[in-house]
């Protein structure tokens, strides 16, 4: 089966031709960006060219996307284009060349105002029954994507699948006290408690995603580490999650305290992938008991691709702000 990965010099694609290439796999690169693992350059909105890039192809992971650092320094219009027109013109593809199965990156920001409880209030339980509410231009434009990429499943008998990947990026936090209050390690691993990924397992749920796209024929599934929380700890999460944690992992204070991190004060929301491991057959191994077993051995709970893939950045330029053009 050969494979086509947009995106491919982004984070994402890098670590799918990565790990495809390492197995053997045949998979070709597209991305507007030349790099090592881009085999053809240019924009998923040129027809033509994204026909000629489907010739031979089996199936499509179509990673590329404007992302939410870029909503400060891209119009809208270049969200509309590159998110809903780009992913229509590769469906449209697809289905003219009767590929086997479609595979779409969306983000679990698409949830947007749904994420953030009002004050007082437990923390959001986040299911893919939660129905999504954008709150900017990329979680707009991914929704629409989803919905086209829904379409072509039902109209065109294309077989889908949708996967609502939490974070995985390794740069520091977009928000700006919360880089200031916790080193990016320590952000990260606090992270894998609800709504943090490993790139390694956010991989392996595309791989899987695409050996079940034909059964299925049209599923979205949230994609984040496996959460040790349930629905009961919402209330306490909000008001005292340190407390939450320590209870379930006994060892952690002092596993924190040798490497001088802290635990988040209170947490908002969780994402439960258990739909994607039941019915995709997904298993992720980078979680927060990962975390904490890293260091008791002395290990970066990072996964090898993870730290092979390393830090990309969103913009060519330097800001005073660090990576990103606004707080």
């Amino acid at each position: 089966m050969t494979l086509l990965i947009t995106g491919s010099a982004g984070h994402l694609g890098e670590a799918l031709m990565r790990t495809l290439r390492a197995a053997g796999r045949p998979a070709r690169g597209l991305d507007l960006k030349p790099s090592p693992f881009t085999d053809h350059v240019g924009a998923i909105t040129d027809r033509a060219f994204v026909a000629a890039c489907l010739r031979g192809v089996d199936a499509v992971i179509h990673a590329a996307t404007l992302h939410k650092p870029h909503v400060a320094t891209h119009s809208a219009q270049d969200f509309v284009d590159t998110n809903i027109s780009g992913t229509l013109a590769l469906l449209e593809a697809a289905v003219a060349a009767r590929i086997g199965a479609f595979v779409f990156t969306s983000t679990t920001s698409a949830f947007g105002a749904a994420l953030t409880p009002a004050a007082g209030e437990p923390a959001a339980w986040i299911a893919e029954d939660v129905a999504p509410i954008p709150r900017n231009i990329y979680g707009t434009t991914k929704v629409a994507a989803e919905s086209l990429c829904e379409l072509f499943a039902r109209r065109h008998r294309l077989p889908v699948i949708v996967l609502r990947t939490s974070r995985f990026f390794p740069e520091a936090d977009d928000d700006p006290a919360r880089r200031a209050a916790h080193a990016p390690a320590n952000a990260q691993a606090n992270e894998l408690l609800y709504r943090r990924v490993d790139i390694a397992d956010v991989v392996s749920a595309h791989l899987r995603a695409l050996n079940r796209a034909a059964a299925i024929g049209f599923g979205r599934y949230i994609v984040s580490a496996a959460t040790p929380f349930t629905p009961a700890d919402c209330a306490e999460l909000s008001r005292d999650a340190a407390a939450v944690v320590r209870r379930l992992y006994p060892d952690c204070a002092a596993l924190y305290a040798a490497q001088g991190w802290t635990l988040f004060a209170d947490i908002d929301r969780v994402y439960d992938s258990r739909r994607a491991c039941d019915e995709l057959g997904w298993r992720p191994a980078y979680d927060f008991a990962h975390v904490l077993a890293s260091l008791r051995d002395g290990s970066d709970f990072r996964s090898p691709l993870a730290r092979a893939v390393g830090r990309k950045g969103y913009h060519d330029a330097a800001y005073a702000d660090g990576l990103y053009p606004v707080a």
